[in-house]
């Protein structure tokens, strides 16, 4: 072989080598098992759903993982947990990588999170005769709301509700909910707009109010100090706004009008 060749060859490999070592490197810092371990909260459909016949996960959180761990070359799990308690809990105890999660200040404390890449909205399902009709209503005196224990909505209205009374519940099922607005136990119930939506569209009982008190950003998180883990998320999530990959998911999920894709941070 010629030297000209030759020198080309072994640069070429000397950089293929390169590439191959930076992706290695970035699997390690946020797959160091080999495997990219994520979770989500099984109950919102604005993260993600699970087929009840084949348990197969679909929605934000599936694609995304999907594609972090194709760029990063590893396989890639996916588990639905109970609440947020459970997703910190995974990531704090290292039985996952990062997890699906809204922010809220409370939540920083014990992990840290990606720049947001979702805003889902939240509002309030009322019954159909109600004489609420819109999000300014219900802040009043004598109005009971209430909304899933540390929620994002129920945390959000914790600290902002002036002259409503806030009644939080302990991960009450879709029965529960409905039987306390039909007997007047609470007026209105606080929730994310895709879960209420999809309640009011098997009821014809029910409605919900057509504005929004509160944006949730939607975000990811890695165990508290992970500075490498979180800057290759950011700009993992940077790169999917910009290849259109987050609102793609977003309206595969069918989330129009419930959730937007965040803007660049």
């Amino acid at each position: 072989m010629k030297p000209g060749i030759l020198l080309s060859v072994t640069i070429c490999c000397r950089l293929l080598f390169a590439v191959l070592g930076a992706v290695a490197c970035q699997a390690q810092v946020l797959a160091p098992g080999g495997t990219l371990r994520a979770v989500f909260l099984e109950s919102n459909p604005v993260q993600g759903r699970i087929d009840s016949t084949t348990g197969a996960v679909s929605g934000p959180a599936n694609d995304l993982t999907r594609e972090l761990g194709r760029q990063l070359g590893v396989p890639v799990s996916i588990q639905g947990v109970a609440n947020a308690k459970a997703v910190i809990d995974a990531v704090k105890d290292h039985k996952a990588d990062m997890g699906f999660l809204a922010f809220d200040p409370a939540r920083a404390v014990d992990v840290d999170f990606s720049d947001v890449y979702a805003l889902s909205w939240s509002s309030y399902l009322v019954p159909v005769d109600s004489p609420l009709h819109a999000v300014a209503d219900v802040d009043a005196k004598k109005i009971r709301i209430g909304a899933a224990k540390n929620d994002s909505p129920q945390l959000y209205l914790s600290r902002n509700l002036k002259n409503a009374e806030l009644n939080p519940y302990d991960a009450p099922g879709e029965p529960d909910i409905l039987r306390m607005l039909g007997t007047g136990e609470i007026d209105a119930w606080a929730a994310n707009r895709q879960r209420l939506n999809e309640i009011a569209a098997r009821r014809m009982d029910m409605r919900v109010l057509p504005d929004n008190f509160f944006a949730v950003r939607q975000a990811l998180v890695v165990p508290k100090g992970d500075k490498a883990g979180l800057e290759r998320l950011n700009r993992f999530l940077s790169e999917a706004r910009k290849s259109g990959l987050i609102q793609k998911s977003i309206d595969d999920a069918g989330l129009k009008g419930a959730v937007d894709m965040a803007s660049a941070q």
